[in-house]
């Protein structure tokens, strides 16, 4: 019973770290749709620059954490997790391809998930590999 305990109170750091993470996350992404609003039947333009920014800066952010430092055991859980995870806005893609093809925008829909997926995986591939070509570049 007392392992548990100490298991327990272990992870409310984590937990509150990431609480605070993603409420600074969601709280820029709806800043982001604030300047950037869609109209109902658009093609959701913020969502998508918000989803493939999010993939690039956790591209970036991987890179340091596993090639440059050792970090404090709290940052990947308040920044990956936390305020990323708030960031970036993969249900509001999925609600926002439902409501394309509900309003009869089926093909604008596919195009969206097409290219909100190819973007989002080449940005977080290409901001890793010129993460690490700056590392290298600045190692003695």
């Amino acid at each position: 019973m007392q392992v548990m305990q100490v298991r327990e109170r272990g992870v409310w750091p984590a937990v509150a770290v990431v609480a605070v993470g993603g409420a600074i996350g969601a709280s820029a992404r709806y800043g982001a749709s604030l300047i950037w609003p869609t109209a109902p039947a658009a093609f959701p333009t913020a969502t998508l620059l918000v989803n493939v920014v999010g993939c690039a800066v956790m591209g970036v952010f991987m890179v340091i954490l596993t090639e440059m430092r050792t970090p404090h055991r709290l940052l990947r859980p308040f920044f990956g997790t936390g305020v990323l995870g708030g960031f970036t806005t993969f249900s509001t893609y999925a609600v926002d391809i439902e409501r394309l093809v509900e309003r009869g925008h089926a093909r604008t829909g596919l195009a969206y998930l097409g290219l909100t997926l190819l973007s989002a995986l080449v940005a977080v591939w290409s901001a890793s590999w010129a993460t690490r070509r700056v590392v290298a570049w600045s190692r003695p």
